[in-house]
C-alpha cells in the first residue's frame, strides 16, 4: 500500500512540475501569453526586477541579466549541491557493493531457466535491501524537476522582457541579435563544466560520459546560434556558474564523501549476500607441457621394445 502511495505522490508531483515547466504559452504572433501561470508567477517578476535594476541603477540590460541570473542561481545552489551530494553518496556506496552486484548480474546472465532467473533477481534485490540501499538509486529526480520551471522562466525573461531586444551590452554586442562571441563562450563554459564533472571518477565511467560531455555543449551552441544575444548571455552566466557548482561538489566535496563512505563501510562492512560464481573453465596448458608426457611415454616404450628384441636374440 505504501508503494502505491509513494508512486501516486511521485506521479502527482511529476505531473505538476512538468505542467509548470511547460514553459510559456505563445499566441499566434509568437509572443508570450501574459495571462499564463508561468508568465505571471515567474517571468513577470523576473522581468520587473531586471527593469528595476536598469531604471534605478542605470545599468545596461546585459548587466541586469547577469545579476538576475546569479541571484536565481544562488537561490537554487543549495538544492543543486544537496542533490549532487546524495548522488555521490549513492555512487560511492554502489562502488562498495559492486562485487556482489556484478556476481548477481553474472548469475542472472548465466541463468538458463525461469527459476534460475528469478533466484538471481531475488539475490540482486537482496543485496540492496540488506545493505540499506534502493535499486532505483534513492536520489529522486524531483530536485532537478523543481529547477526546470525556474530556468525556463529565466530563458523567457531574457528573451521577452521589454527593452532587452533594443539594447546593447558593453556598447558592442546587440542583445537583440545572435552573437557568435557569446555563442563560443557559452559552448566553452559548458565544455569545461563537463570536464570538471569527470575529475576523480573511474576511467570506465568516463567512457560512458564522453558522449554526453560533447552533446551538451553542442546543444547549447546549436540553440544559442539562433537566439538573441540576451538569451545567450543568460546561458553564458549559467555555464560559468555550473562550472563553479561542479567544482565545489566534484573537487572539494567528493574526496570527503569518499572518505566518509570508506570509513562507514570499514566500521560496518557490506553484508555478504551473493557469492561470486566460481570459474570452472579448465585452464589451457601449453603445447610443450601437453606433449611432454606423450614424448616421455613414447621414448619409454621405445627403450622397452629394444630390450625385448635383445633378449630374444
Amino acid at each position: 500500500m505504501n508503494k502505491w502511495k509513494n508512486w501516486l505522490l511521485g506521479s502527482g508531483l511529476l505531473t505538476i512540475t512538468l505542467f509548470l515547466s511547460g514553459c510559456v504559452r505563445m499566441d499566434k504572433n509568437g509572443n508570450p501569453d501574459t495571462n499564463g501561470l508561468i508568465y505571471r508567477a515567474l517571468v513577470k517578476p523576473m522581468g520587473s526586477m531586471i527593469t528595476y535594476l536598469v531604471d534605478n541603477f542605470h545599468w545596461e540590460y546585459g548587466w541586469a541579466i547577469i545579476v538576475m541570473t546569479i541571484i536565481v542561481r544562488l537561490i537554487i545552489l543549495p538544492l543543486g549541491i544537496s542533490q549532487s551530494k546524495k548522488s555521490m553518496l549513492q555512487a560511492e556506496k554502489m562502488q562498495m557493493l559492486k562485487p556482489q552486484v556484478d556476481a548477481a548480474q553474472a548469475k542472472l546472465k548465466a541463468a538458463t531457466t525461469r527459476e534460475e532467473q528469478m533466484e538471481a533477481q531475488t539475490e540482486l534485490q537482496k543485496v540492496y535491501k540488506e545493505n540499506g540501499m534502493s535499486m532505483t538509486g534513492g536520489i529522486g529526480c524531483l530536485p532537478l524537476l523543481i529547477q526546470m520551471p525556474i530556468f525556463s522562466a529565466l530563458y523567457f525573461t531574457a528573451r521577452y522582457t521589454e527593452g532587452i531586444q533594443s539594447s546593447t551590452f558593453l556598447n558592442v554586442i546587440d542583445l537583440g541579435k545572435p552573437s557568435l562571441v557569446l555563442v563560443a563562450i557559452a559552448g566553452i563554459s559548458y565544455l569545461i563544466q563537463g570536464y570538471i564533472s569527470t575529475i576523480g571518477i573511474p576511467e570506465e565511467q568516463k567512457k560512458t560520459m564522453r558522449t554526453m560531455l560533447i552533446v551538451s555543449p553542442l546543444m547549447i551552441v546549436f540553440m544559442s546560434i539562433s537566439s538573441p544575444a540576451g538569451v545567450t548571455l543568460y546561458w553564458v552566466v549559467g555555464g560559468i556558474f555550473s562550472c563553479l557548482q561542479t567544482f565545489i561538489t566534484n573537487v572539494l566535496m567528493k574526496p570527503k564523501i569518499k572518505a566518509q563512505v570508506a570509513e562507514e563501510f570499514r566500521l560496518n562492512p557490506p553484508k555478504q549476500v551473493v557469492t561470486p560464481m566460481k570459474d570452472v573453465t579448465p585452464k589451457q596448458t601449453t603445447k610443450k607441457a601437453a606433449n611432454a608426457p606423450k614424448n616421455a611415454n613414447h621414448s619409454g616404450k621405445g627403450r622397452n621394445a629394444g630390450k625385448q628384441q635383445r633378449n630374444r636374440k
